[in-house]
C-alpha cells in the first residue's frame, strides 16, 4: 500500500543536494520549493506517467526547473504498466529550463554531465527566489 508522505527528503552528495519527489508530486510546486529551501539544487522525480498526459509531464518538469532554478531529473516509465501505456520521455532539464537530454517512448539510458555550479549561478544572475514575499515557514526536513 502507498500513502502520502509528510516529510521533505533531501540527500546530500559531495557536489549537490538532491531533493526527492515522485510521479504525481510533479503537479505540486510547493513541494519542490520546499526542497529548494532545504538546500536542493537537483530535483529527482521517478514516475509512472501515463502517455495520455505526456504533454503535462514535459511542461511540468521544465516549470519545476525554471521556478526553482534547479536541475530536474524526471525519469518516467516506458512501455505498459497495469494495462496503461506509459509516457517514457525521461528528461534532464537545467535551471534555465533548457532540456539537456530527453529519451524517447521506449527504454533508454540518458547520460548527462551536470555542472554543480549552474543552479547557484542562475540564482545569482536572476535572483527570483530572493524576491518571494509570502514569508511562509518551511516544512520539516528529513535528510541524509
Amino acid at each position: 500500500m502507498m500513502a502520502a508522505g509528510e516529510d521533505l527528503v533531501t540527500v546530500r552528495l559531495p557536489d549537490a543536494t538532491l531533493g526527492l519527489g515522485t510521479c504525481y508530486d510533479l503537479r505540486f510546486p510547493e513541494l519542490f520549493r520546499g526542497l529548494v529551501d532545504a538546500g536542493a539544487d537537483v530535483l529527482v522525480v521517478p514516475a509512472g506517467w501515463p502517455e495520455r498526459r505526456r504533454a503535462h509531464w514535459t511542461l511540468l518538469a521544465r516549470a519545476r526547473a525554471v521556478e526553482n532554478q534547479a536541475y530536474v531529473l524526471a525519469c518516467s516509465t516506458a512501455g505498459t504498466h497495469a494495462g496503461v501505456e506509459q509516457a517514457g520521455h525521461s528528461t534532464v532539464v537545467d535551471p534555465w529550463g533548457e532540456v539537456l537530454a530527453e529519451a524517447g517512448a521506449g527504454e533508454e539510458v540518458l547520460a548527462v554531465d551536470l555542472d554543480p555550479k549552474r543552479p547557484a549561478e542562475s540564482r545569482e544572475q536572476f535572483p527570483a527566489l530572493k524576491d518571494r514575499r509570502l514569508g511562509l515557514a518551511p516544512p520539516a526536513v528529513r535528510g541524509s
